[in-house]
């Protein structure tokens, strides 16, 4: 990598924050040793997770030293008081700093939020401490979402977070080629949008694993991006690493035209295998 090219990749690196579920609490005790203190790691809101659990992580997280993000699904929420719950339980126990709101997978919402806006339009979220929300971006699309119903959503959460006064930035979801991401990046300036944004970066994992999670997300996977990426469609049972990813994104990255722009690894189960890969690739782009 030329010289410009590494620089740009440790500084993509600089502040990298990770995913977790609430069953990985036990791993990130095993990865805490690779992972930077005051990491923020983002505690997802499955329907296979119950409150206890979500709980349970975000509170390992902080007292493991680093920042938890609670994910909140809109379209899993039950009811307003379902939404009051959590806020109070993750307020109390003082790791609500920082959300990360997102609609949700479920096709039809299980109460009355249809989407991550409706949720912010509350303000129960400032109302319980919350300092900093992160959003949602999909540079390749969504595969149930038009793409002129996500940017006018985007420019909507923008617009209410900053009339609100509420910090915020945006995390995109994982891909495999790092052109549409830098292209959606400029879009995303082009419409007079400057928050910050986490580039969105499978962790390393075996070949069908990471495929078998682009599919259900919706994220292109032909065969041209797979090779690129360095995944090897006729070795399914091989592993891949994001490196060719993060090393093409620095290539092409430009501050000036892209802004603050970080990179967040969704760790697919491997929390510290992503953490320790995370640990030796910023080691040799120094």
């Amino acid at each position: 990598m030329p010289e410009t090219a590494r620089s740009r990749g440790a500084d993509l690196l600089r502040d990298f924050s990770l995913e977790m579920t609430g069953k990985d609490a036990a791993e990130l005790e095993q990865a805490r040793a690779a992972i930077p203190p005051g990491t923020r790691i983002n505690v997802t809101f499955l329907g296979n997770e119950d409150l206890p659990m979500r709980l349970t992580a975000a509170r390992m997280v902080k007292e493991l030293g680093f920042v938890p993000v609670p994910h909140i699904s809109a379209r899993r929420l039950r009811s307003r008081a379902t939404l009051e719950e959590f806020l109070a339980v993750l307020a109390a126990d003082d790791v609500l700093g920082e959300v990360f709101v997102v609609g949700g997978d479920p096709s039809e919402p299980h109460g009355p939020y249809e989407d991550a806006l409706s949720v912010l339009n509350t303000g129960l979220l400032q109302a319980h401490g919350v300092r900093h929300i992160g959003v949602t971006g999909y540079p390749e699309g969504h595969p149930a979402i038009t793409d002129r119903a996500l940017w006018t959503a985007l420019e909507a959460k923008t617009a209410l977070l900053r009339e609100q006064g509420l910090p915020a930035g945006i995390i995109t979801q994982f891909g495999f080629a790092a052109e549409p991401v830098l292209t959606w990046i400029e879009c995303v300036r082009a419409r007079g949008i400057d928050l910050p944004i986490r580039v969105g970066v499978p962790g390393p994992a075996g070949v069908r694993r990471l495929l078998s999670y682009a599919t259900r997300f919706g994220v292109s996977t032909s065969a041209g991006i797979a090779k690129k990426y360095g995944l090897s469609l006729t070795n399914l049972m091989g592993t891949a690493g994001p490196d060719r990813f993060i090393h093409a994104l620095a290539d092409g990255y430009d501050p000036h035209r892209h802004g603050e722009v970080k990179l967040h690894f969704y760790t697919f189960g491997g929390l510290r295998t992503t953490s320790e890969w995370i640990a030796e690739f910023a080691s040799a782009t120094h």
